[in-house]
């Protein structure tokens, strides 16, 4: 099945991706949204330019479309894409990295209908804790590029995923109850590597910046390199 990806530049629509490659779908295009909300409901803001950088990395062609971000709203732009795509790539199925937010995936599914393409999102209710490992051990380098809850502070910025941060993350979950993943917006990331990537992602300048309760990971330049 030839399918595009909805993507974000994020571990789960990297991940959502990846799965898409070891089932054998014919990955046609990456589908990009850059959202001028950065609370939109549906669409990751922080750092979104770099997907253009990733696709280049994966060499795998990108739609990137920007969209005002109001709720409901941005679904015609979204629709408008994945149009452009069925019409341009020829392709049958749209691959997301929902993992347990309803909301974007009854939203995602009833745009996929209108247009006749099959939803597929391949991490659903996926455990968090079995899926951050499969993530981690598969080789995955992901950086964390904003935090927005009760106990994350200025160091998790710009942090990078491994067995140890997941280890402080569970003791996050079990004093604040944030999500393990991440699912409840607790933060955000980006992929810089991987096993699906042809070119890793260097990054030259970063700027943290923390609001008190809130921070993100700026990443001002960086590079494609040789593996």
């Amino acid at each position: 099945m030839k399918v595009a990806v909805l993507f974000s530049g994020g571990k789960d629509s990297v991940f959502a991706l990846h799965r898409a490659i070891e089932q054998g779908r014919d990955v046609a295009v990456l589908i990009v949204l850059k959202s001028a909300n950065p609370y939109s409901y549906m669409f990751h803001v922080p750092n979104i330019d770099l997907v253009k950088m990733q696709a280049k990395a994966l060499k795998i062609p990108i739609i990137f479309k920007k969209t005002e971000g109001i709720k409901e709203k941005e679904l015609k732009d979204l629709k408008a894409a994945l149009t452009q795509a069925k019409r341009q790539y020829k392709i049958e199925g749209v691959v997301s990295g929902a993992v347990a937010s309803d909301y974007q995936r009854y939203r995602i599914e009833a745009v996929c209908g209108d247009l006749g393409l099959r939803s597929l999102a391949l991490l659903w209710h996926l455990d968090p804790e079995t899926y951050m490992i499969e993530l981690i051990k598969a080789g995955f380098k992901v950086i964390i590029t904003a935090v927005a809850a009760e106990g994350f502070d200025e160091h998790w910025l710009g942090k990078e995923l491994s067995m140890e941060a997941l280890e402080e993350l569970k003791i996050l979950h079990q004093r604040y109850g944030i999500h393990i993943s991440g699912e409840g917006g607790e933060f955000e990331t980006l992929v810089i590597d991987g096993p699906i990537f042809k070119k890793k992602i260097e990054i030259l300048d970063a700027e943290k910046i923390w609001k008190g309760d809130n921070g993100q990971y700026i990443i001002k330049k960086a590079k494609l390199s040789r593996k």
